[in-house]
């Protein structure tokens, strides 16, 4: 593991103003492999000097022997130590903000009381003006029950909301999309799908997140069946359209083709089974999935609606056993799986040079500093190594594009579209191994993104307003 700032600390130490002691305390530090930030000067007294340590470390045992290791040093007071990650989540990372000023009386006559009443007439006359007239045409609802957030899996709802307000925050900080983060206390796939349709008037679009197998799926099919506005489970597609982008940029650089190619999906969860449909819009014929117990395929008795169901339209020459068996020969691994599943053996026995998505977080499947020499290309679901397969450069522009042109839906074609936005985001010139997905914080993302969305919405007739 790497020092990170997802993991990083603050001291406050009082040092005796003595000549070596803050250079014990950097070398303690260093010692224990975390590494410093700023170090800044709080106050000065003729003894003694208040400092702010920042400090990088790779998990909370590290932070602990720092801790420890401080309180050994003489010279040394350590007032306090903050978690900067606990402190930017004190009170909620979101807040609602006022468009409008409410200073006198004529204000509040027009924001609410009697004025308000023309405005909502205007709506229960012609429902269609509730996207100009309310938050409605730029809002989405981030819904989860907290039943498989992050890698953490099944922590319930209240547990579940730093996640949802995070990516409200992500949604309003790249696409200027107003998100709200909805956690509801039912696992009850029928409940969470009447709670939906209930709150969905106020809404231009629902964001499912961090939702189990296998009711996701029956909860996204439902709800976009029986709503009239987007409903997007991340978790599914938003993987899905990164990984796509990547693919698409890996064939460029490897010289593929992807009705070629046999390609590996290890884990045939939410995600695993929308990169392989999106895999097969592509053009990809040769897609293996492999769960706990191996390859899918139809022969096999122990499965389940869905894996059933992926079985149809996968495994085209029906390989079985263990993924160790079926990955001979493969040009391309999916890992959505477990962290060190991937053996060094099984990645030699595939075809020469492969390429590699292991996205387990937040340990790959097989660590990039193994498979380098053995692959062409290698993307991981870690922001500290090149091609970071990462669903926020997605879902911002998606929402946005779907918004702006009120969709009622995002189709396979926009999710598709989606994808080639993000790949097309980097020239042929600088594509390299170590640079087949471009950056979340590059500027041009979100609006190629949007741009697309918005043009496969109307040419596949899901678009109610039209592109300016």
């Amino acid at each position: 593991m790497i020092p990170s700032a997802s993991n990083s600390i603050i001291v406050r130490l009082e040092l005796s103003n003595q000549a070596g002691v803050l250079s014990k305390v950097t070398a303690m530090i260093g010692e224990l492999g975390a590494s410093i930030g700023a170090i800044d000067i709080i106050n000065v007294e003729k003894d003694t000097v208040v400092r702010d340590i920042t400090i990088f470390t790779t998990d909370q045992e590290q932070a602990h022997q720092i801790e420890k290791g401080l309180q050994r040093i003489g010279g040394v007071k350590l007032v306090h130590v903050s978690d900067r990650t606990f402190l930017i989540h004190i009170g909620g990372k979101i807040s609602i903000k006022s468009k409008t000023a409410i200073k006198n009386r004529d204000d509040l006559s027009m924001a609410y009381t009697p004025g308000v009443a023309r405005v909502c007439m205007a709506i229960h006359e012609e429902p269609e003006n509730a996207y100009n007239l309310t938050i409605k045409r730029n809002s989405v609802a981030v819904v989860s029950d907290g039943t498989a957030v992050l890698g953490l899996g099944d922590i319930g709802p209240k547990a579940a909301m730093p996640v949802m307000e995070g990516k409200a925050m992500l949604f309003k900080d790249f696409a200027d999309v107003d998100a709200y983060p909805i956690c509801l206390d039912t696992k009850d796939t029928e409940e969470i799908i009447k709670t939906v349709k209930y709150m969905a008037p106020g809404f231009g679009g629902i964001n499912l997140e961090d939702i189990s197998a296998p009711r996701c799926f029956e909860i996204e099919a439902r709800l976009k069946k029986e709503l009239d506005i987007p409903v997007f489970h991340d978790d599914q597609h938003g993987t899905a359209i990164v990984l796509t982008a990547a693919f698409i940029n890996a064939l460029k650089l490897t010289n593929r083709k992807a009705s070629d190619l046999k390609v590996i999906i290890s884990g045939v969860g939410a995600a695993g089974v929308a990169c392989t449909k999106i895999l097969q819009h592509l053009g990809v014929k040769n897609i293996i999935g492999c769960d706990r117990k191996g390859a899918i395929d139809i022969s096999r008795t122990d499965l389940n609606l869905i894996k059933t169901e992926y079985a149809k339209t996968t495994n085209p020459n029906h390989e079985t056993g263990t993924l160790n068996n079926v990955i001979k020969g493969a040009d391309v691994f999916v890992g959505l799986s477990a962290p060190g599943l991937l053996s060094l053996d099984a990645l030699k026995s595939m075809s020469e040079k492969p390429i590699i998505f292991a996205m387990a977080n937040p340990t790959p499947e097989i660590m990039p500093e193994v498979a380098a020499p053995y692959v062409s290309i290698m993307a991981t679901g870690r922001s500290d190594y090149p091609n970071q397969i990462n669903n926020v450069l997605a879902f911002p522009g998606i929402f946005r594009g779907a918004l702006d042109v009120q969709a009622s839906d995002i189709n396979e074609e926009m999710k598709l579209a989606a994808a080639h936005a993000i790949a097309n985001v980097i020239d042929e010139n600088t594509l390299s191994p170590d640079y087949i997905i471009p950056s979340v914080f590059d500027a041009t993302v979100v609006p190629a993104v949007a741009e697309a969305v918005k043009e496969a919405a109307h040419k596949t007739g899901v678009a109610r307003k039209a592109i300016k």
